[in-house]
């Protein structure tokens, strides 16, 4: 499955330079001519590309995780992380998963692809893992603290709408199809076994 990366609404343009170069982080800066003639300095980050798995049980139950890291409050979440510098993004969603759940999958559904932020060169790629096999135990990194969280569709639902749950780009499109029961009949057929 080739994924092509959505473009964004405001590039870095080709002539921008990399004035800081961070751990996770790279700032860009650009002159920009204004409206009246004159000129600004521009800024954006860039960063790497993200994935998130939503992975589905084969009894109907989404898997998501309880989840800690240094620093932040604990939160819910799907699997995901990083994508690492030249690997494709479908590989980086089914190693995510296989380190964060203990799972693989058989199928991988490609269900969002956005660039969650204007000022940070950035996507996140959500994807939908189904038909499940349990191949071993969580592999994770030191600065993780995990436990898995079977729910149903409907306990998933609740978590979004009291805002426990963190993947922000995945609320955004449950809301979304909250309000339209076209657009939540598919994604019960998405989310659900038939």
């Amino acid at each position: 499955m080739e994924i092509k990366r959505p473009t964004s609404k405001q590039p870095i343009p080709p002539h921008a330079k990399k004035v800081f170069s961070g751990v996770m982080f790279d700032v860009w800066q650009w002159e920009q001519e204004q409206y009246d003639g004159s000129t600004a300095t521009f800024e954006k980050l860039s960063r790497p590309d993200t994935v998130q798995v939503i992975p589905l049980m084969d009894d109907g139950r989404i898997l998501l995780l309880k989840e800690e890291q240094p620093g932040k409050a604990p939160f819910i979440s799907s699997a995901g992380g990083r994508v690492d510098l030249g690997e494709d993004v479908l590989a980086a969603a089914k190693r995510e998963l296989r380190e964060e759940t203990g799972y693989e999958a058989d199928e991988y559904i490609l269900w969002d692809a956005r660039h969650p932020a204007t000022k940070v060169d950035w996507v996140v790629y959500t994807f939908v893992a189904k038909s499940l096999k349990k191949v071993g135990d969580l592999e994770l990194d030191v600065g993780e603290k995990i436990e898995l969280y079977p729910v149903s569709f409907d306990e998933y639902l609740d978590l979004i709408r009291r805002g426990e749950y963190h993947d922000t780009e995945v609320v955004i499109r449950v809301l979304q199809a909250s309000c339209d029961p076209q657009k939540m009949a598919e994604l019960r057929e998405l989310f659900l076994p038939k």
